[in-house]
């Protein structure tokens, strides 16, 4: 699967966002994605997968050379495409089973039995070191931050993408949690040969990965490209050389 970013122009909360994004993702590739607040990030995330809050005012989005740009969420979903949200909802009354075993039907996964579905949910949850009650409730709710971010990343296991869009996955996470959310989304790619891209403020969970790609956005557009070694001139010195590039 690959997924195309061409001369994208996005609205957002009726202010131009997006202003001239490119950004190639293939599968098995991981990018990560910075900059600094109001940068863009998430409008792009939420862009990608076709949230209603933005609108795209310019541009195409294409996955393996279709344009997606007026299919709707569940459509794109269907493609392969997967957004982990910056802030998940809470949804009480929705069991994350039912959530998920409906999600899945959705998508045509394979079918596979009730024993076999939960034991997959299980393993998933343990390797995420997730308690395993947290599995019998609402989806999210009455859930830490950490969890919630974690429980996304349980998802996507589950619901097996060719292409994850991860927002702040490290947001809200203690030190030992960025170690286990990152180790889980490195078993995830290899697993499945999914790309990703990551957007990110820290470098810290990158420390437990190896993106080949780093993207830098600054007022809506990418302005620097390199390898791992960007991410050490960001943390030394900043985002400051953005508007000179």
């Amino acid at each position: 699967m690959i997924l195309e970013i061409k001369d994208l122009h996005a609205d957002a909360e009726q202010r131009n966002v997006l202003k001239g994004v490119n950004l190639t993702v293939k599968e098995g590739e991981l990018h990560v994605l910075m900059g600094p607040n109001g940068s863009g990030k998430t409008t792009l995330a939420k862009t990608i997968m076709g949230h209603p809050s933005t609108k795209i005012t310019k541009g195409e989005l294409l996955v393996d050379g279709k344009v997606i740009n007026d299919l709707p969420v569940n459509e794109r979903a269907k493609l392969g495409l997967f957004l982990e949200f910056q802030n998940p909802v809470e949804i009480e009354g929705l069991g994350l089973v039912s959530f998920l075993n409906t999600a899945r039907g959705a998508l045509n996964a394979q079918k596979i039995g009730y024993r076999e579905f939960m034991g997959e949910i299980k393993a998933n949850a343990e390797s995420l070191r997730l308690r395993e009650d947290l599995i019998g409730r609402s989806l999210n709710y009455g859930f830490s931050g950490g969890e919630k971010k974690k429980m996304e990343i349980l998802q996507m296991a589950m619901l097996k993408p060719k292409m994850a869009i991860l927002d702040e996955p490290d947001s809200g996470l203690d030190v030992d949690a960025v170690r286990i959310v990152a180790e889980n989304i490195n078993q995830f790619m290899k697993k499945t040969g999914a790309g990703a891209l990551i957007i990110t403020h820290y470098s810290r969970i990158l420390n437990y990965m190896n993106p080949q790609f780093i993207h830098v956005i600054s007022d809506g557009k990418i302005v620097r490209e390199g390898g791992k070694g960007l991410i050490e001139e960001i943390e030394r010195g900043g985002y400051g050389f953005g508007a000179e590039q």
